[in-house]
């Protein structure tokens, strides 16, 4: 269980932290480098859409095989192969825009050992965190995707002026193998909740496959049973999981737009310089971070301290986030000047990670012992929100462009921000009315 002064599931909370850290350093770094080959190339913004968004094709292929293998061998295993996958892709990638299908491949490749990872760390959460730190666990881990975005767009740009757009990769690669080399050395397998410890402490079950007569869950404080199989009827057909899905869809919908066309937006919608924005372009991202970990304090102080119910606390949140995040997007092109921009996307940003307190913590809600399948069932439909999202961005830009509009034009953009700010607030009414913070599977 760890030593009684840091317990080992802090240990295990930090390195996934770390985890979602490095991989959004990856996925902001290679829309860094390839913006600017691609710039550099004479690219069009249909093709760039295209190359974007390909990733999240190969993303969204091993989402529910992820949580699946996550469930039956371990989240510490996959979650060790993936990035061992991954980084060894970036560090050969060639970067030549005009080698349409090695950047197709290679994205593709990246694109499912990543898909690995998510449903991989809420199997190992569910299994190491206990339900009154959930929220703030889950929060946490999630936040290192912001702060690795935001440390990606601060660094990044000034290694591709000084080295070249190659040297992302390596640099991304080597990130990635130190990180394989923490979790080998300190992660652990999770305690099992048949042995007394475990149970006393109020960890979930455990996931991984017990031979033979072991093959029990503690329930109530000790009475046991055989282990069932993944109900995947009543996973696809339950409204609180579908829920989630919608809400996954459009977090990452908006999430993913803003992160691959953000630095377009800079330097063709508001003709500013990447480099020359300074420590300014950062900061929707570690927005993201603040408010992520500022949500999943509030949540779970209101669920201990019993001011609000999970399921109320879920749904406060996740509304609140989302409308706010509505308003800023559709409001986004109003805003000319980097200041504008920089705050307006902040708040769109930031909101959208306070509500990641609502609908992402909740498969821990209505399934603790299935965390990994919904979520890969759930992150599924985000990655699919990242294909179509992406890509359709490049066409929308490619369309103004066919309609004589100027990209520095307002107008270019407004449908750009103005899908993911409708979204919002449909997504936002289908979580109060279908979600719950009560457990629905067994």
């Amino acid at each position: 269980m760890g030593s009684t002064k840091f317990p080992k599931r802090y240990v295990i909370v930090i390195l996934t932290f770390i985890c979602t850290c490095v991989c959004y350093i990856e996925r902001v770094g290679f829309s860094i480098a390839y913006t600017f080959a691609a710039d550099a190339a004479g690219v069009n913004q249909s093709r760039k859409g295209t190359i974007l968004s390909t990733f999240y094709y190969g993303y969204a292929c091993s989402q529910i095989p992820g949580g699946w293998s996550a469930q039956k061998i371990g989240g510490r295993r996959v979650l060790l192969f993936s990035f061992l996958l991954w980084s060894l892709t970036s560090a050969l990638l060639p970067l030549d825009p005009n080698r349409v299908m090695v950047l197709v491949i290679a994205r593709l490749l990246v694109g499912v050992a990543q898909g690995f990872i998510f449903p991989s760390i809420h199997t190992v959460l569910g299994q190491w965190v206990p339900p009154h730190e959930r929220s703030r666990s889950v929060s946490l881990t999630t936040s290192g995707m912001y702060l690795g975005a935001a440390a990606g767009t601060l660094v990044l740009p000034s290694l591709v002026k000084l080295r070249g757009p190659q040297a992302v990769f390596p640099s991304e690669a080597a990130l990635g193998a130190m990180w394989s080399l923490l979790w080998f050395k300190y992660s652990s397998e999770p305690p099992r909740s048949e042995h007394p410890k475990a149970t006393a402490a109020g960890f979930g079950e455990s996931l991984l496959p017990i031979k033979g007569s072991q093959k029990v869950k503690v329930v109530n404080g000790g009475h046991s049973g055989k282990t069932g199989k993944i109900p995947w009827k009543k996973i696809i057909l339950s409204l609180p999981v579908w829920a989630i899905v919608v809400n996954n869809f459009t977090f990452h919908y908006a999430l993913y737009v803003l992160m691959n066309w953000l630095p377009t937006y800079f330097e063709l919608g508001l003709q500013l310089s990447l480099q020359e924005m300074g420590s300014s372009k950062m900061m929707p991202y570690l927005n993201m971070f603040v408010f992520s970990n500022i949500g999943g304090v509030i949540a779970d102080q209101w669920i201990t301290r019993r001011i609000l119910s999970v399921t109320r606390t879920r749904k406060v949140l996740n509304t609140v986030g989302f409308l706010v995040a509505s308003f800023a997007l559709i409001a986004l092109p109003l805003f000319r000047t980097s200041g504008g921009a920089v705050f307006c996307s902040s708040v769109a940003l930031g909101f959208l990670a306070l509500g990641r307190a609502g609908f992402a913590v909740n498969h821990m809600d209505i399934a603790p012992r299935y965390a990994g399948i919904v979520m890969g069932v759930s992150n599924t439909a985000g990655t699919l929100a990242g294909i179509v999202g992406v890509e359709l961005t490049g066409q929308l830009l490619e369309a103004a462009k066919a309609a004589n509009l100027d990209l520095s034009s307002p107008e270019s953009w407004r449908a750009v921000f103005f899908i993911p700010g409708l979204l919002c607030i449909l997504s936002s009414i289908v979580f109060l009315v279908f979600s719950t913070g009560e457990r629905v599977f067994d």
